[in-house]
């Protein structure tokens, strides 16, 4: 799912040549985000258009050449005066007088001639990784390079028009590698040659011979540059292997520009580091737009007040996390009364809190959603939640752009984040971007790959591993606190991965262990009897709950169930099945059958749990542990695909020696029937859980304060 979708596309037509082009937002000033080299398209902008969109109208057009954009035959149509009138053209079309123009690589090179030959049309411009035809270059693009024959061209000669006729897709996996040559880049190297493959060889070949051309408008070199009068901001990465680092030095210095040289950073730091260009880039516009007003690094932050102030932020990946850190709250404010928490979050987690009368910060409906992202990447009874996670990327950075933005403007004691992926990323990527304490909590720790993944998958999850351990080493200090919902013995066995450490041995040297927070003591219900009694269950009959969460992704379990009921009401007739659809399932949708009672929500779910003879849950921690708690028998069944499911959560169910795992795919009606007979049956020997987990976890939190 994407962060963002435009609020319009349209195209351009010059020459009967259609140039394709999306608008996001509305805004008092214009971003105009230029094309790269037609290897790759519009995409390439997707770390920053969500955010920028917030504050201004933002327009991004493929080149021609790829995208939705036309693909012309001949090489007169690439060169750059063809590329610089569609931008103009899209700018007339959309009455836009002036805009600011952002541009990366060769989108840098039209910035500039756009900037230079046309400076009523140009407030500002930023130009990351220029590729401006003035030395110094590493020389791969020549004309003898280009059009000679190799026998077997290897590195550079395969920047070469005949290679391409051939082995296009090599090439761009060999310039994509290249081009993201920063490590942990998997993600980004999978975009750019799904980018790349959208042309063809001969269709790069064309725009390559168009820019050995001399332009017919435009004198691109030096002269140009020196023409250029609107507040220039260039940005370069230091270990660029396209374009060396020294060509925005000597345009810095022609202009007098603002020049960024990012350490580590490759060809498109847009998309490897978007939360560090984003926040460059903002801080830029600040300064060139509204200078009178435009805060400082020192005023950013918000000014103080008597009150602690908390900031809550909790995953909105099913309700379990809300409702132990809503437990957590409570006892944090009973140590300290002062306390006053905003949460930032999701749907449906923020229904929740508006429940328990919490306070929501306002800026938590600009936030992306990441559950209906999980809701889309799902299959039947099936979520491979490591890869959904990698293809959330864009949403990751436009939320916490959003955060950030939260944490500038006021101040913050603490950052309390449950699992909130970006924050935790971005902050120790950036660690200058850090403005409070953190107290991050997660109840697992380790990406482990899943059999049907086979070796790619063991190593992504490998080298995503590395990356948060290597994070971790090189800024111990980023997370003030790092609190395990659990204990060591939670922990899976093994390692990380190949030659990497074990996952239990990391984790007890790196995090706390507050124990497990059901958020209840079961004790405080009373008597199993006088809670049927209190919700009106007879004594001669058999309730048996089923829920799956708050997210959509178990509707297909629902119905699995539901066509299990004839057999399981024929093999236990004293049958009272309830149906819990959650808040993103639709009840009528479940066509549940006649006797099986159905609600969107119940109220107090977990005492209805602790009060029934049997429920039938999905995979998750949470549902699975209040089960444990309360004492009563429950099957589960992890979706196929979900690591966290079918090793982290069977592996601390294993430990309690609590419930039954089925696995969907082979569970027909009566083999559910049966096992629901076989779990009424079977006495209940489950290790108790421990009841002050939220308490604990809150005299961490307050220990901060």
């Amino acid at each position: 799912m994407r962060a963002k979708l435009p609020d319009k596309e349209s195209f351009i037509e010059r020459d009967s040549v259609k140039v394709h082009y999306e608008i996001y937002g509305q805004g008092k000033h214009t971003l105009l985000f230029m094309p790269a080299f037609p290897i790759g398209h519009s995409r390439m902008w997707k770390g920053q258009l969500p955010f920028f969109s917030q504050h201004y109208r933002c327009i991004a057009f493929d080149p021609r050449g790829n995208g939705k954009s036309d693909r012309p035959s001949s090489v007169d149509a690439y060169r750059i005066d063809e590329f610089v009138a569609d931008a103009l053209a899209i700018l007339d079309q959309e009455s836009i007088e002036k805009a600011i123009v952002i541009g990366l690589s060769f989108g840098a090179v039209l910035s500039a001639a756009l900037a230079a030959n046309h400076p009523k049309r140009v407030r500002a411009a930023v130009m990351i990784g220029g590729a401006f035809p003035i030395k110094p270059d590493y020389g791969f693009l020549t004309p003898e390079n280009f059009n000679a024959q190799f026998n077997n061209p290897q590195g550079w000669q395969k920047y070469n028009r005949h290679y391409w006729e051939s082995n296009y897709r090599d090439f761009v996996e060999f310039f994509t590698g290249r081009v993201f040559s920063e490590p942990h880049s998997t993600k980004q190297f999978e975009d750019g040659v799904e980018w790349g493959m959208q042309t063809s060889g001969d269709i790069l070949a064309r725009t390559v011979l168009a820019r050995l051309l001399p332009s017919a408008r435009y004198k691109v070199g030096l002269q140009m540059f020196s023409q250029i009068k609107c507040p220039l901001l260039l940005i370069h990465g230091e270990e660029d292997q396209i374009q060396p680092a020294g060509k925005s030095k000597v345009v810095a210095e022609i202009t007098g520009a603002e020049l960024v040289l990012l350490p580590r950073a490759g060809h498109l730091p847009a998309g490897r580091f978007p939360a560090k260009i984003n926040t460059l880039i903002r801080n830029f516009l600040d300064r060139t737009l509204t200078p009178s007003v435009a805060r400082s690094q020192s005023e950013r932050g918000g000014k103080r007040s008597n009150e602690t102030r908390v900031l809550y932020l909790s995953s909105p990946i099913g309700l379990g996390h809300a409702r132990r850190d809503l437990s957590i709250t409570q006892d944090l404010r009973t140590l300290r009364p002062d306390v006053k928490v905003d949460w930032l979050a999701q749907d449906p987690v923020t229904r929740l809190l508006k429940a328990n009368n919490e306070s929501i910060h306002p800026a938590s409906s600009m936030l992306a959603n990441e559950s209906r992202h999980l809701e889309e990447e799902a299959g039947e009874h099936d979520l491979n939640c490591f890869q959904s996670l990698r293809r959330m990327d864009e949403i990751l950075v436009a939320n916490f752009m959003v955060f950030q933005e939260v944490l500038e403007r006021q101040h913050y004691d603490l950052v309390i984040a449950d699992e909130a992926w970006d924050v935790d990323h971005f902050w120790h990527e950036h660690p200058e971007l850090k403005r409070t304490q953190l107290a991050w909590f997660t109840d697992f720790v380790g990406f482990l790959p899943m059999p049907e993944g086979g070796e790619h998958e063991a190593y992504l999850t490998a080298d995503y591993n590395l990356e948060m351990i290597q994070h971790v080493e090189r800024s111990p200090r980023l997370r003030d606190r790092a609190i395990f919902v659990g204990s060591p013995e939670d922990i899976v066995p093994g390692a990380f991965g190949p030659e990497l450490p074990l996952i239990r041995e990391w984790t007890e040297e790196h995090f706390d262990f507050c124990g497990y927070i059901t958020g209840f003591d079961p004790k405080s219900f009373g008597t199993r009897d006088a809670l049927r009694a209190q919700f009106g269950y007879r004594s001669d009959e058999k309730v048996c709950i089923v829920t799956v969460g708050g997210s959509g992704v178990g509707a297909p379990l629902l119905r699995r169930i539901l066509a299990a009921y004839p057999a399981a009401k024929s093999k236990l007739p004293e049958l009272k099945m309830i149906i819990v659809a959650g808040p993103r399932i639709d009840p009528e949708s479940l066509d549940a059958p006649s006797g099986v009672e159905v609600h969107a929500f119940v109220a107090d779910l977990h005492k209805h749990l602790a009060a029934c003879d049997l429920a039938l849950v999905q995979g998750g921690l949470t549902t699975c542990m209040e089960l444990t708690a309360a004492g009563t028998p429950f099957i589960y069944f992890p979706l196929r695909n979900h690591f966290e499911q079918n090793f982290h959560v069977h592996h601390r169910l294993q430990r309690y020696c609590a419930g039954r795992r089925l696995d969907y795919a082979a569970a027909n009606p009566d083999a559910i029937a049966d096992s629901m007979v076989q779990e009424l049956n079977r006495e209940v020997r489950s290790r108790e859980v421990e009841t002050d987990g939220a308490k604990r976890a809150a005299t961490m939190l307050a220990e901060m304060l």
